[in-house]
């Protein structure tokens, strides 16, 4: 089956953008083909405001996330392999998802009920970088 994760990743967009809030996502800078602006990486991550006033031509695709931004007045375009995408959430309230690292297998690891897939009922923890 294919990942579960750019499907959950549109309908929260939708969500937050609906509610008149602003999207943001993590991405893991070191997965294989992130095109983002460096500058902006911190730790190995970056956060991206996705709303649609920050972004032109956003796609969300699949397999790919992609926008074109500006960084520091200078245009920049973004690609993000949906598997890079480690959470989406409202900057207003933090409202959203965190998931998993994948691990190649097609299933991203986030439970829709909270729990970890390793059965350790402990819920994930999701934290705000600024």
């Amino acid at each position: 089956m294919t990942s579960q994760k750019p499907y959950l990743i549109r309908g929260l967009y939708d969500w937050i953008v609906d509610n008149g809030l602003t999207p943001h996502i993590l991405v893991d800078c070191t997965h294989p083909n992130v095109q983002v602006p460096q500058s902006g990486v911190q730790d190995g991550k970056i956060v991206l405001n996705l709303s649609p006033g920050a972004v032109r031509a956003l796609e969300l695709g699949n397999d790919e996330f992609s926008c074109q931004a500006r960084f520091s007045g200078a245009p920049f375009d973004i690609h993000v392999p949906a598997s890079a995408v480690l959470a989406i959430y409202a900057r207003e309230n933090g409202q959203g998802m965190m998931f998993r690292e994948e691990d190649g297998s097609g299933d991203d690891g986030s439970d829709p009920g909270g729990n970890p897939p390793d059965g350790s009922g402990q819920k994930p923890h999701l934290s705000v970088v600024k």
